[in-house]
């Protein structure tokens, strides 16, 4: 089925060339009823020639020879069958035998066409109405072709590259996860199986005990954490226990032992530092309101990341930690009074926190600040979006993709990103070029050669109007003296020809007088004059239908 589109523009192409049809045929007297058949005729051949491109070119140009009117309809048959016919010979032999079949016929419907000037010319126009523009199709055909399976060439090489990039980066992510696994999940488990006895210890005091509850907590934590990295980093695959026995695969919500990572584990978060010791206090205010996934994990960090500089940066500093919903966004402020003591120079910073909570937030449509009080404490502040009304959540992708995911799809709708001409490889870049080359090549050829086809064709009908002219205004010596004075106007008319032609135009002057109340007729001679500038000259005279004077002279040309 076409689509309507094609559906359209097939009728209004109909349309257009049954117009000049039914004109040609109403001014050349042709019938109603004739005039409608061809009509009808070139209505239905348009679109069938889309499905039998070899047969309408054979009847169009057929039908060519016969009605003038349908030369139009030959130009698309041409065009479409230079598109459609498949293989060279075949084309090559379809288009051969249109030209045979329209020129012979309009040999014998013309038998002036047996002139080898007419004949010659006929045929030359024939071959520029009908061979060209079948070659025109055809070169348009192979170009698209061509250019389908550059882009096709073209999008599997991306795709390829693509697939490449994909499995080089989970193989580094797995030998990171790998590393991060063996290394630091060794390290916590060992912590955390200290701590265990170490609380359990007769000779501590309650507070000691208490502290070392808190650095368990904060190991088996950490471990759970590490975990949820080594399983996005695996990208969904198992990672082994921390003993090397047990799949261990993200927490989920609500499992036993693993803390919220949302903003509901804020609570969490600041009860274990004031376990630990430290001056919390926790503000909320605003009416709660739900996050995106994203962001709720964003909050958290947030929140996890100011409470770790503060106790690095400002031990013994009292913490405020306010949450406030307004009407579009979360702002999670963390803000530490200066610090009680200097800060030992041992303490390690990697520096990198802030970076990524700076990330976090981008991604997630937020931003973060972070920066001195007027008090010499340190605020870190975050705004972070709610979820839309539509439930849309933040979407996150691979970062050499970033572009193609989140851009929206144009007024046709989205378009495949491997078939975009960006980033070619090397080959195919060169391909393309040498193609490009090639083709206009092939263009400058095929315009210079119809150009010279063109004006040959324009030689060869100046010389067939020039020797018409010719015909029709000179005659031979013998003609002349044949033609005696007394005879009728018409038996002399008869003989000779009408002599309207440009090529008499300027013989009158210098020319002998006329005699009184007679009409000439001048002619040209077909022998040359005296001298170069010299252009022998016949006059006729006539007066009361009767040739009363007949002279020979020369004029200056």
């Amino acid at each position: 089925m076409w689509p309507p589109r094609r559906i359209a523009g097939e009728a209004s192409l109909a349309l257009l060339l049954v117009l000049p049809a039914v004109a040609f045929g109403l001014l050349g007297q042709r019938g109603v009823a004739e005039t409608a058949g061809v009509a009808l005729a070139v209505g239905l051949l348009t679109p069938l020639r889309r499905v039998l491109p070899a047969t309408v070119l054979l009847v169009a140009a057929a039908g060519s020879a016969v009605l003038p009117e349908t030369g139009a309809l030959v130009l698309i048959a041409a065009w479409s069958a230079g598109r459609r016919i498949g293989g060279l010979g075949r084309a090559a032999g379809f288009f051969a035998i249109a030209y045979t079949l329209s020129l012979g016929l309009s040999v014998l419907r013309e038998q002036s066409l047996l002139s080898p000037s007419i004949l010659l010319f006929s045929g030359l126009w024939l071959l520029v109405s009908l061979i060209v523009p079948g070659l025109a199709g055809r070169y348009w055909s192979q170009r698209r072709t061509l250019t389908d399976t550059l882009y096709e060439y073209n999008s599997q090489l991306i795709r390829e590259r693509a697939m490449i990039a994909g499995h080089a980066r989970i193989r580094e992510r797995q030998r990171i996860a790998q590393d991060m696994h063996d290394s630091l999940g060794h390290q916590l488990a060992l912590i955390a199986v200290h701590t265990g006895a170490l609380e359990v210890d007769r000779e501590l005091t309650g507070r000691q005990r208490e502290a070392v509850g808190v650095l368990r907590e904060a190991s088996v934590a950490a471990m759970h954490e590490l975990r949820d990295v080594v399983g996005l980093l695996r990208d969904g695959t198992e990672a082994p226990g921390p003993e090397g026995t047990e799949p261990a695969t993200a927490p989920e919500a609500g499992h036993p032992g693993a803390p919220s990572r949302g903003v509901a584990g804020i609570d969490s978060l600041v009860e274990t530092s004031r376990r630990a010791g430290a001056t919390m206090e926790l503000r909320r205010s605003g009416e709660v309101r739900p996050l995106a996934p994203t962001a709720d994990h964003a909050a958290y960090r947030l929140v996890q990341e100011g409470l770790t500089n503060a106790h690095k940066h400002a031990p013994g500093a009292s913490i405020t930690v306010a949450l406030r919903y307004e009407e579009d966004s979360l702002v999670v402020e963390v803000t530490n009074s200066p610090a009680a003591a200097p800060v030992p120079g041992s303490v390690a910073g990697g520096g990198q926190g802030l970076t990524g909570l700076e990330e976090r937030a981008r991604l997630v449509g937020g931003m973060v600040h972070a920066g001195r009080t007027a008090d010499g404490g340190f605020r870190l502040a975050g705004v972070l979006p709610y979820t839309s009304q539509g439930g849309n959540q933040a979407t996150f992708v691979a970062a050499p993709d970033d572009f193609r995911a989140q851009r929206p799809a144009g007024p046709f709708g989205e378009m495949d990103p491997v078939i975009e001409g960006q980033g070619l490889p090397k080959e195919l870049a060169k391909a393309m070029s040498r193609n490009k080359r090639g083709s206009g090549i092939a263009i400058g050829c095929g315009v210079a050669a119809l150009v010279a086809l063109v004006l040959l064709a324009a030689l060869i009908v100046g010389g067939v109007f020039l020797f018409r002219e010719a015909d029709d205004a000179m005659i031979e010596p013998k003609q002349y003296h044949a033609v005696k004075v007394g005879q009728s106007e018409a038996e002399v008319r008869e003989r000779l020809p009408h002599g309207n032609s440009f090529l008499t135009s300027d013989v009158e002057k210098g020319a002998p007088p006329v005699p009184e109340g007679a009409r000439c007729l001048t002619l040209l001679s077909t022998e040359f004059g005296t001298t170069w500038d010299a252009e022998p000259v016949f006059r006729f005279c006539f007066r009361d239908g009767v040739l009363v004077e007949k002279k020979s002279f020369e004029v200056e040309s």
